[in-house]
């Protein structure tokens, strides 16, 4: 379950809820809207820059849905023993809490495949890989098959007459637009960015070879 907009007014909650495995990415809660984003988290995929916005909401974020797996990601040199104290004392508060660290081991066989798939070194390029990108990979090793909600395809924010403005994140009404984050991102050469489009043509490659289908909006 993406962070999108465009799942405001879908009224998905339900389906959303009967699936067996529900991810869902870093701060992004279902209080107030779960009608359209549903309740059910199994999985929930968090940036190290996200890690004090989801810890900090305990009752949101760990008590609502004690099933939760918790899965931090973050560089190594972001992960620092500070982050990992704080995500070990709120695990030791919380009993039902379950959390894992992606090693910096990992972190590399991430990075391989992005290259792998785009023939793009990220550090070269300047960019960090999007929890998005961690919380893909992660679905395909553990699902047969995946439904992705609210992800706009690689070619979206190119039409013409372009899409109408829509908030980034669906808990964030005033926050920045969809499309001007992505393209900004996209395109940037300064400074650490997402590449969020060219991750989406690697997902879009994907779809047939691992069962994915993605609604909301739809990619065919």
């Amino acid at each position: 379950v993406t962070s999108s907009s465009h799942l405001l007014g879908t009224h998905l909650g339900t389906a959303i809820d009967g699936a067996e495995c529900t991810i869902r990415m870093n701060d992004a809660p279902t209080t107030g809207y779960s009608a359209d984003v549903g309740n059910k988290t199994s999985f929930r995929v968090v940036a190290h820059s996200s890690l004090y916005r989801v810890l900090k909401r305990p009752q949101e974020f760990v008590n609502k849905t004690p099933e939760t797996m918790f899965i931090f990601w973050g560089p190594p040199t972001k992960m620092q023993k500070s982050l990992l104290k704080i995500i070990q004392r709120v695990c030791a508060s919380f009993p039902n809490m379950t959390a894992y660290v992606v090693s910096p081991g990992r972190m590399k066989q991430f990075d391989d495949l992005f290259r792998g798939e785009t023939g793009k070194d990220r550090e070269k390029s300047r960019s960090w890989l999007s929890t998005g990108w961690f919380t893909m990979v992660i679905a395909v090793e553990l699902c047969d098959a995946i439904h992705v909600y609210g992800m706009v395809p690689p070619s979206y924010c190119g039409r013409h007459p372009p899409p109408r403005r829509l908030p980034y994140h669906y808990y964030e009404p005033k926050g920045p637009d969809e499309c001007t984050t992505y393209i900004h991102n996209e395109r940037s050469r300064r400074g650490n960015h997402h590449r969020f489009i060219t991750e989406k043509r690697v997902f879009a490659s994907w779809a047939g070879l691992y069962n994915i289908t993605f609604s909301h909006p739809s990619w065919t």
